[in-house]
């Protein structure tokens, strides 16, 4: 057996430095298909981080547009809770009937109804400064002398003495009966709550030196 010697070593040293060479770049550069499956992963790993990039921009601009209708929304006024500390609750108690919202929903109550009473108040107000309606009448009456001789301007002046409260004389006139007798035919006002036209009708009747009797001609509402 041929055994090497130490200026054989020295001569063949180019051939180990290659070997030694081609074996750390064999293990720098490992296998080729991992190598291969590292390059794709990353990859993926790439477009990964793209899509969360996009999630995320798309996230910060719906934050900023809620925001922003948060601020341009008109705030709704939310019912007053009551935060009163000052009532002891026995939570532990079994079958216990306490209604631990029915302070809320009694002032409610409450304000509803003092809402309703005020506007209430306020209608019944406003309705009492209108003027209320008067209901009146329109009544003329026909007035029949005792015969020819009679005085009708004294008749008319007898008639229109008569007054009251609710009473309002019009104008007047002769209409021819026959044989030269005339009627006086009057008209008035009167009030329906403080008049009656029976009343007045009788009234009339009592002036017994001129009037033989009285008929009503006409009769309207006003």
């Amino acid at each position: 057996m041929k055994h090497s010697t130490a200026s054989d070593v020295w001569l063949a040293k180019p051939i180990y430095d290659d070997a030694e060479t081609s074996y750390y770049e064999g293990l720098a550069k490992g296998d080729s298909s991992l190598n291969l499956g590292a390059v794709k992963l990353m990859e993926k790993m790439g477009e990964y981080e793209k899509v969360i990039t996009q999630i995320l921009d798309r996230l910060s601009l719906l934050e900023k547009r809620c925001a922003q209708m948060e601020q341009t929304a008109p705030k709704a006024d939310l019912p007053k809770v009551s935060t009163s500390k000052n009532v002891p609750v026995d939570c532990e108690s079994e079958g216990s009937d306490v209604d631990l919202f029915g302070s809320d929903s009694d002032g409610e109550n409450d304000d509803a109804a003092k809402l309703r009473e005020e506007r209430l108040a306020a209608y019944a107000a406003k309705k009492s400064k209108k003027p209320a309606l008067i209901a009146k009448s329109n009544v003329i009456f026909d007035v029949k002398p005792w015969d020819d001789e009679t005085d009708m301007k004294a008749m008319e002046v007898e008639v229109k003495k008569i007054t009251h409260d609710g009473l309002l004389w019009g104008s007047s006139k002769l209409v021819p009966l026959a044989y030269g007798i005339h009627k006086l035919q009057i008209a008035t006002v009167v009030e329906d709550d403080k008049v009656s036209i029976d009343w007045l009708q009788e009234q009339i009747e009592s002036i017994e030196d001129y009037v033989q009797s009285v008929d009503i001609a006409a009769f309207n509402k006003i």
